[in-house]
Parts: structure tokens; sequence; C-alpha cells
């Protein structure tokens, strides 16, 4: 039996976006990888990720945002940046850490001028189904 690999989802602010790519990995992967987020900066647990993760059978509600320093002591096998800005700050990794960059649009800000909750929750969906169908297929990218 192959041990599991470290897999980390890194973004901006570990709120959004990484939460919910270690919300799939956790339900998809977690046969092969132990799954972690970590952000840049901590912004807090964005709750229109919770409930478009929660509205797929999903719950992240009791994850928080962190950074790479809260997980101190974690070898991270493979790291993938999920945002532009984590990309181009992503610390120096080990030379054995392999690095995907994935970026998925930031469904905050593409919600600012919502007019109302449903108008809201559209980015999040979608971007929710984006990053599932990533997870799903992460094995493409490990080559």
């Amino acid at each position: 039996m192959t041990a599991k690999q470290n897999l980390l989802f890194l973004c901006t602010g570990n709120s959004c976006r990484s939460q919910m790519a270690e919300g799939w990995g956790k339900k998809l992967l977690s046969d092969r990888f132990d799954v972690y987020s970590a952000g840049i900066e901590k912004h807090g647990l964005n709750p229109n990720a919770v409930k478009a993760m929660s509205e797929q059978g999903v719950d992240i509600s009791s994850h928080y945002s962190k950074t790479l320093d809260d997980l101190k002591g974690v070898h991270f096998d493979v790291v993938v940046t999920v945002c532009g800005h984590a990309d181009e700050t992503c610390p120096v990794l080990p030379g054995s850490t392999k690095k995907i960059h994935h970026g998925f649009d930031d469904p905050p800000k593409l919600a600012e001028n919502a007019a109302n909750e449903e108008e809201t929750m559209i980015p999040y969906r979608r971007v929710c189904e984006e990053i599932k169908t990533f997870v799903e297929n992460i094995d493409d990218y490990l080559v």
C-alpha cells in the first residue's frame, strides 16, 4: 500500500476558492491524499462558499482560514495555486514538491454588484463546479 501524499490548495486569503478545493479534495481524493488549504493571508471563511458547497452535499462549515505558517511541519507533495496572486507570491517550495497553477475566477469579486442573494450565488456555484471538475481530473495535471 502506498502512503498518502499531502496536497495543498493555496489562494490569497484562504476564504473561498482554496476552501472549496479542500472540500472537494477531501470528498473525492481522500483515498490518495491528505488534503489541506491555506492562504498567503487569512481572510476568514466566506459564508457564500460554505453555502455553494453545502448545495453540492459538501460541508466545509468547520473549515477556518489559515496560512502556511499554520501548517508548519507538513511536507506538501503537491501544491495547487488557485489564483494568480498566490501563484505569483507562492513561497519557494522544496525541490520534491510538484507545483501546479490552475486559476479560478474570484466569486466575491464577481458578485460585488449583484442585485440580490440569488444573483450573488451564481458565480459561487459556477466556480464551485469548475473546482470540482478540476479536482476530479487532477491526475491530468500530475503527469
